[in-house]
């Protein structure tokens, strides 16, 4: 295993860390089961972060704390807290005042079965809920954990614009690391590539999630993409390549995956320790923009994000809706973008359209906004576990 520095917390992080939800059954693992098997493994072989949550988000029928309670026996059974930093985050959507927050951390430590957390994140900060933060004790409520030695760093993570994203950091000076979405495919998606370095300029450290987008990058590539990997020079399964943009970029520390069974993690395991910063020839990264731009071509519609159609009468969030389904689209898989687009706020999605076609109108594009939407709803609907 590999290891960097990460950010201005100078701790040196694995360059895999563990996603705990994405691994298989961790609400019901038994002791010896499947994620317990891939946990042993992945620490044994190296892997010095996990990452997990008090809850999932509000549309998860997941009890409060399971992945964190979860973590928590699992370190304690097998002796391994010394041998791992914790990441957990506070839930964004639970939170109503400074007390509240000060309830759910209580609790989380006692979820994790620990004095301290590694890494606190505030979770899926957006231009919402950072201003509730603000308003209701947030700042305060940071310094109070940093000041007692409860969190050892803290950060935020975030799928937001980069104009957000330069809010957050210029209104806390203590923050230390971030975590954010990226991938080939999302490189100039909301903060993309641009807010990774930008984050690490400040001397943040980077933790990545959705490296496959939902494993969208191996298993739903169309044929169109995948006869681009003949061209390349240095042979590389779409798995690596995935991979290895993002450990070819300096500023990335640290990329959560989870895995479906042993032998998977065995494979991310191998592919990173045989990966490094500059790890892409020239020619390998004119290859993955080709792929790109190969999917854009076959993205759902030509949405521009220029936010003419809005406000909506019904508060549809359009250009939202339209990014989601044009990053899945391409890959015929929901999945790949289903976690972002449930996340969007009730009544902002595409089942939320009336059919109106007041916006029509105003696109600059002349997109039929309204036939639109009713594909993204069927389209979504096929998304497993939302």
């Amino acid at each position: 295993m590999k290891y960097r520095t990460f950010g201005k917390t100078g701790e040196e992080l694995s360059v895999l860390g563990l996603d705990t939800l994405k691994l298989p059954n961790f609400k019901n693992t038994s002791k010896n089961g499947e994620a317990d098997e891939i946990l042993n493994y992945a620490i044994e072989n190296g892997i010095n972060i996990i990452d997990t949550a008090y809850s999932y988000y509000s549309f998860k029928d997941y009890e409060n704390g399971s992945s964190e309670k979860y973590i928590g026996d699992f370190l304690d059974e097998n002796s391994y807290r010394n041998e791992v930093f914790i990441s957990t985050k506070l839930p964004s959507h639970l939170i109503a005042s400074e007390k509240n927050m000060h309830e759910i951390f209580e609790k989380q430590l006692e979820n994790l079965k620990t004095d301290h957390i590694d890494f606190y994140q505030l979770q899926n900060l957006n231009e919402k809920y950072w201003n509730m933060y603000k308003e209701n004790g947030g700042l305060e409520f940071m310094d109070d954990l940093i000041a007692d030695g409860l969190v050892k760093h803290m950060g935020f993570s975030s799928n937001t614009e980069m104009d957000m994203i330069v809010d957050i950091t210029d209104d806390y000076d203590k923050w230390e690391f971030a975590e954010t979405e990226l991938s080939y495919i999302t490189e100039r998606y909301q903060s993309g590539l641009q807010g990774v370095e930008y984050m690490s300029s400040l001397g943040l450290g980077m933790m990545i999630r959705e490296p496959l987008k939902g494993g969208a990058l191996i298993n739903s590539l169309p044929n169109e993409a995948k006869e681009l990997w003949e061209l390349i020079d240095e042979k590389r399964t779409p798995l690596e390549l995935s991979f290895d943009y993002l450990f070819d970029k300096r500023e990335v520390n640290t990329v959560l995956v989870g895995s479906e069974n042993l032998s998977q993690m065995k494979q991310l395991i191998e592919i990173a320790s045989n990966s490094d910063a500059d790890c892409l020839s020239p020619d390998s990264r004119d290859l993955i923009h080709e792929i790109v731009w190969e999917l854009r071509e076959m993205r759902g519609n030509d949405c521009t994000e220029c936010t003419h159609c809005l406000p909506c009468p019904q508060g549809v969030n359009i250009p939202a809706v339209f990014r989601e389904y044009n990053i899945a689209k391409p890959l015929n898989n929901p999945n790949a973008c289903a976690l972002q687009y449930f996340t969007l706020e009730d009544g902002t999605r595409a089942d939320s359209c009336i059919h109106c076609e007041e916006c029509h109108r105003f696109c600059t594009q002349m997109i039929d906004i309204s036939k639109n939407m009713e594909e993204i709803e069927e389209f979504f609907k096929t998304a497993k576990g939302f």
